[in-house]
């Protein structure tokens, strides 16, 4: 299984307005961009991410119907969230990996504590055999 752990630093603004904060978020972890004219991405996972609250999976078909997006469009979206490690998919539905965004943090930093500790490994393998 391929995963992408990408975390972007950037200037938090004022807090308060929890859309802004959501955005904040998905923006470090490297999911939206200039490209996503329409926020179709965020508007997937911000559809996500109220799903997974109330524990209720949902396809890329009615996330599709509810957002107005094709469903080409939402399973590139949900692609990208899976391959970032936030989404799981169980029998043709979706859910956020975690039903809070706090363990769903602290999950990624696992994930990239991991990744990481192979990498170090991997290079001081190959410091070994190069001498």
């Amino acid at each position: 299984m391929v995963q992408r752990v990408t975390i972007i630093k950037l200037r938090h603004g004022s807090a308060g307005d929890v859309n802004q904060e959501l955005q904040w978020l998905g923006n470090s972890l490297g999911l939206f961009n200039l490209r996503d004219r329409d926020s179709s991405c965020f508007r997937v996972f911000i559809t996500m991410v109220k799903r997974t609250r109330k524990n209720e999976p949902i396809s890329s078909d009615e996330i599709a119907e509810q957002l107005k997006l094709s469903r080409g469009t939402v399973v590139h979206h949900l692609t990208k969230l899976i391959d970032a490690g936030l989404i799981i998919r169980e029998r043709e539905r979706y859910l956020l990996r975690e039903q809070h965004l706090q363990k769903l943090i602290q999950d990624i930093r696992r994930d990239a504590e991991t990744i990481l500790q192979d990498m170090e490994n991997l290079a001081r393998e190959i410091d070994l055999q190069l001498g």
